[in-house]
């Protein structure tokens, strides 16, 4: 059985959002809204100071607990292993957002055919097409591209990183690249303590 995942180096982030980008035009997600972000921190006093970035979305968690909360089956888990959204059964109660420990989830407010990217503006013909892939009323979070992957490629967030600083690939085949790419790193997920035993690891995080 395939299980996707993906592993994320942030010590060889450079920040640049490039993923943030690449999510927004490949998923045409709602103004205001990202599923892909890149949170960035400061630490110490110049000179002895520093920058941290943190590139974060939905972790596909295995025991997610967005999916136990849902109370329509509308977050579940798709062939590949993968937390989805069925927009038809979703009713905009919220109960995943509050469950998820990421906070990689958001709802989706307003109609996204009354709101084009840039304010004062009409909607493109482009934007109006797309528009009516995000309801309005429903949550939304990262899908893993799955059309994409469905088509043999990498997600966008992936294919987009200027510093090859994500993977993507089966977790369950020990000889793929990113399950070697996880050992030679010492990869983890990002707070084991909640139990949810994300999909998506990250390198370079320090102690």
């Amino acid at each position: 059985m395939t299980h996707y995942g993906m592993l994320i180096d942030v010590a060889t982030c450079a920040g640049c959002n490039a993923c943030t980008m690449a999510c927004k035009y490949q998923n045409a997600t709602p103004h205001g809204m990202y599923w892909c972000k890149v949170l960035m921190g400061e630490y110490g006093t110049y000179p002895n100071s520093g920058q941290t970035v943190l590139p974060i979305s939905c972790q596909h968690c295995t025991n997610a607990p967005c999916v136990r909360a849902c109370p329509t089956g509308a977050s579940h888990y798709d062939e590949n292993g993968n937390v989805q959204v069925d927009y038809d059964k979703c009713i905009g109660c919220r109960n995943c957002m509050a469950a998820c420990p990421y906070e990689a989830r958001s709802c989706n407010w307003a109609d996204p055919a009354e709101h084009p990217y840039y304010e004062g503006f009409e909607q493109t013909p482009y934007e109006q097409l797309r528009a009516a892939e995000h309801p309005q009323g429903v949550v939304e979070k990262c899908v893993m591209c799955h059309g994409r992957t469905a088509e043999g490629k990498d997600p966008a967030c992936v294919q987009t990183c200027i510093t090859k600083s994500r993977w993507f690939g089966d977790l369950d085949d020990p000889d793929s690249e990113i399950c070697k790419k996880i050992a030679e790193l010492g990869a983890r997920p990002l707070m084991p303590e909640y139990g949810t035993c994300p999909s998506v690891f990250y390198a370079g995080l320090g102690e």
